[in-house]
């Protein structure tokens, strides 16, 4: 069949293989797109004389943006620079906070002209010492400048910027943007202005210098010092907070021989969007300042400590890469992975919803077969599947695959298609309809992925939400899988940006990798799943008991065979409707319970069928307190009317609906609890026929010949003898598939299919149903060659049929069975009277009811139309030759157009038994 299935199989193979394809095709996009000239080093031709050009790149070809992405062997040196607050934020004598109370603040006029000083803080125990160590430095003039080495002569000079620091420090801002170099000197001189050329790469930067007035106030505690840096924390552009402080530092104990300084450095002049901290980029000459100032005071003014520069470290080419498919791993991933489930569900739905698993069962497939054969089938197409989309995802070159360990993504893909194999038995109980189970199947696949990248993801990235509740969202297997190729792109994102590999085991150790804990819920959900779904399997599709698993099995074979149930539950209308032979049919039955051995095959003893009551409508008798006993070698007839009870019977007897009181046994075996038993000596013909449409006859037949454990040669011939015997092994009809079959000839593979493997008992709902008479001719010597050697039970609506076939009969009407006997029994018993016909003119019908009524006084007329006269004349009353003798004299005096003498045929039987039956129902 699946050979058949190919091309669904390989789109099912082909799914994932176009989604990486597509997940490609967009990387490639993005690649192409952030790997523009404008996004990579800069690079130039260069003449090399020959009359040739070489390419050469590097960030002295760059323009300042593309300075960003060149290799920094040898990364700039840059002067050291204090954060500056810019004039409008710097401290003055203002209303709006605290820092009014103090006097020594200059007024807010200077804000209007722009000459706001910078203010610096001083405290500590020595009141002296500390400002005389503070007037050192800022002491030293502006030096001229060397313009062949002017960063170096500024580095000697105590310098700032209002300019906000950069992620990085490569590239300092303050020499990139269009912005004044501060130059800090207790006193400017009148119009002082310098302007800076220096070249940085391609490019020649130009820099003013202006000088910035420095003011040292001392403030008589730390504490005076904390609340004036905290009222003086203000709002600047676009609501970043800033302070209006230079610097301030507390000497605490600080004297000639102890330098004990602590240093406030402002930091709130950062980049929001993820700035280092300040420290790494403005305080080293905040603490250089002081450290000097105080070796001044001890050594002189011409002792200082050399602080020249600082810089970057080294770095190599930047790459702007941008890895897509690892970013939309979870949620494509999610869908690709989780779409075998709905595909795992439909099939095991479309063998419940056409009652083929049943099929199977009947013909002696067990359960734990069943399991493990559907199982390994569903394991081994979804490992096939996940192995080709690992494969080609790694082949083309997509880190999600290629980074991460492959022992790790193997183990965490198994264990999840184990749970979600064992996920679709547990839900396939719940659905009947494929189309259903195929709707609400792929609703989980997107919904699966939908939630969990636009809800779970949230959660996960939130590092404020508690690992409890992530965990326990994890017992959701949608979301453990969406947990888990979340850790593997996000391993496989670093580790592309990085230049590192992903996943690795050890990782597993780390408390942010969610994984191990991933593993560990799949691998016992996996567990718990399998053991709920196999009970849920056995309680709803097999209709065991919830406790079947407490049940103790019957020691033997006799032991389960006498369990005798002579209690009858008739009520007195049911024993005013008995018949001798169904009664002598029941005692039968009750001797033989008693027997240590028979060799019935099929022994029924008060079976009950009745469907509850349903949308007001009372309660069905589908099946009344049968009694019935079935030797080895007798075909039993069923006959009745529709809705008789019939088909109940069945299935009552072949499993698919348990008896609601009584039992039968067969082959000495309960049917209410040894079914499995059962089955292996059972053959089944459906009412309605029960095929793979995939799949030939042959097929069909070599497949239920191995379930009744044919193999080799044997096998084979049976198949043939079995295709011969219902003639569809000629002209290549074998090797069709049954889904061409016609109505006919399907019927006459299910007859085939429930004989083959010499089957001990053998049931057959209406087998010659849409069969033409050859056809049926032909089936019924089947029929009756099969029946040498086992019991069969037959339904049907054919007299002939039951006639010809059937060694004993029984008459089914309204549940109840209410005659047993061979049909030359029957029509003696119930068809005592011959059928007399004569036509003649209607003037003469007179004299044909005379003639009657002297051959018998008890004759019946039954009908009569044009002449034509039918009448019903008692056995005992006439002989045959009387008969004959009285039409002729007849002859000679009126004439006799046609006129014939009958026995009774089956069908009167039937008819006058069913309607008796009814009568005496509703009567009751």
């Amino acid at each position: 069949m699946q050979k058949r299935n190919i091309k669904t199989n390989v789109r099912l193979i082909l799914f994932p293989l176009f989604l990486c394809l597509l997940l490609l095709l967009i990387q490639k996009w993005v690649n192409y797109e952030i790997d523009k000239p404008s996004r990579r080093c800069g690079c130039i031709c260069v003449d090399t004389g020959k009359g040739q050009c070489e390419t050469r790149c590097g960030i002295e070809y760059s323009t300042l943006k593309q300075g960003f992405f060149c290799s920094i062997p040898h990364p700039t040196e840059w002067p050291l620079l204090l954060q500056v607050p810019a004039q409008q934020f710097r401290a003055v004598r203002t209303s709006d906070h605290l820092v009014s109370s103090y006097g020594d603040l200059p007024g807010d006029s200077c804000k209007k002209t722009g000459s706001c000083p910078v203010t610096m803080l001083i405290t500590g125990n020595n009141q002296t010492f500390g400002q005389s160590v503070a007037g050192n430095m800022f002491s030293k003039p502006f030096n001229n400048i060397n313009s062949s080495d002017s960063l170096y002569n500024l580095a000697d000079n105590a310098l700032g910027s209002e300019t906000e620091t950069r992620f990085d420090n490569v590239l300092d801002a303050a020499f990139l943007l269009n912005a004044p170099i501060d130059f800090l000197q207790p006193q400017c001189p009148s119009n002082f202005r310098f302007s800076l050329a220096f070249r940085l790469g391609s490019d020649t930067l130009e820099k003013d210098v202006r000088c910035s007035q420095v003011v040292q106030l001392w403030r008589n505690s730390s504490s005076e010092i904390n609340d004036v840096l905290y009222r003086g924390y203000r709002k600047g552009n676009s609501e970043r907070k800033i302070n209006e402080i230079l610097a301030a530092y507390d000497f605490v104990n600080s004297n000639d021989n102890l330098f004990n300084v602590t240093v406030w450095y402002n930091s709130t002049y950062k980049n929001d969007k993820g700035s280092q901290p300040i420290s790494l980029t403005r305080l080293p000459r905040s603490i250089n300042l002081v450290s000097n100032a105080y070796l001044q005071l001890l050594l002189g003014p011409t002792a200082r400590m050399v602080f020249e520069f600082v810089k970057e470290m080294p770095k190599p080419e930047t790459k702007l890469r941008l890895d897509f498919s690892s970013l939309l791993g979870p949620l494509f991933y999610t869908w690709v992975i989780v779409q075998l489930f709905p595909v795992t569900l439909t099939y095991l739905v479309y063998e419940k919803e056409h009652r083929l698993r049943i099929m199977m069962k009947m013909h002696g497939l067990g359960d734990g077969p069943y399991w493990m054969i559907s199982y390994a089938y569903f394991l081994a197409i979804s490992s096939v599947y996940m192995l080709c989309f690992v494969i080609f995802g790694s082949a083309i070159g997509l880190n999600f695959f290629r980074l991460n360990d492959y022992s790790i993504q193997f183990v965490f893909y198994f264990l999840y298609i184990n749970l979600q194999i064992c996920l679709a038995f547990l839900v396939a109980d719940w659905f009947s309809s494929v189309k259903t189970a195929t709707v609400v199947g792929y609703m989980m696949v997107f919904g699966t992925g939908l939630l969990g990248g636009f809800l779970f993801q949230l959660f996960l990235q939130d590092s404020s939400f508690p690992k409890a509740w992530i965990i326990a969202m994890e017992l959701f297997p949608g979301f453990s899988l969406y947990r888990g190729l979340y850790e593997f792109s996000q391993y496989a994102f670093n580790g592309n940006y990085m230049g590192s590999d992903g996943m690795r085991w050890n990782d597993l150790n780390n408390s942010n990798n969610g994984m191990r804990e991933v593993l560990i819920i799949i691998a016992v959900e996996w567990l718990v799943v399998l053991c709920v779904a196999y009970y849920a399997d056995q309680v709803a599709s097999s209709g065991k008991n919830p406790l079947f698993f407490l049940r103790k099995k019957p020691k033997n074979l006799q032991s389960s065979f006498r369990k005798p149930s002579l209690r009858r539950q008739g009520s007195k209308v049911f024993v005013q409707m008995e018949k001798i032979d169904v009664d002598q049919e029941r005692e039968k039955v009750e001797q033989l319970l008693l027997e240590s051995s028979t060799s019935h095959s099929i022994i029924c003893n008060n079976l009950k069928k009745i469907y509850p009551s349903r949308d007001g409508n009372p309660e069905k008798f589908a099946v009344r307190e049968l009694s019935l006993a079935l030797p080895e070698g007798e075909c039993f007839g069923m006959l009745g009317p529709n809705g008789a009870g019939k088909t109940s019977f069945i299935n009552m007897m072949i499993g698919l609906v348990k008896p609601s009181s009584g039992t039968a046994y067969v082959q000495g075996l309960d049917i209410r609890t040894d079914m499995d038993r059962i089955y292996t000596s059972m053959g089944v013909c459906p009412q309605h026929d029960l095929l793979w449409d995939m799949l030939t006859g042959r097929e069909h037949l070599l497949f239920y010949g191995r379930l009744k454990n044919l193999k080799g040669a044997a096998l084979t011939q049976a198949v043939e003898e079995s295709l011969k015997s219902v003639n569809l092994f000629h002209g290549g009809v074998a090797d069709k598939q049954s889904r061409k079959y016609s109505g006919g000839m399907k019927r006459r593979l299910s007859v085939a299919i429930s004989l083959i493997g010499d089957p001990k008992v053998v049931y057959m709902d209406e087998p010659s149903t849409g069969l033409d008479p050859a056809s049926r001719n032909m089936l019924w010597d089947v029929v009756k060659r099969a029946k040498q050697n086992r019991a069969i039970i037959l339904t049907t609506h054919s007299m002939e049929e039951a006639e010809h076939l059937c060694d004993r009969l029984g008459i089914f009407v309204d549940g109840r069975l209410q005659c047993v006997g061979n049909p030359n029994e029957l029509k003696a018993r119930y068809g005592g009277s011959y059928v007399f016909t004569m036509t003649t003119s209607q003037i003469h019908e007179e004299e044909v009811e005379n003639l009657v009524n002297q051959l018998s006084p008890n004759a019946t007329k039954v009908y009569q139309i044009s002449g034509t006269q039918k009448f019903e004349l008692p056995k005992d009353e006439i002989r045959i030759a009387d008969v004959f003798e009285a039409v002729e004299n007849a002859k000679s005096r009126f004439t006799v157009q046609a006129w014939g003498l009958a026995d009774t045929t089956l069908e009167d039987v039937f008819i006058r038994v069913a309607r008796g039956a009814q009568a005496d129902s509703t009567l009751s």
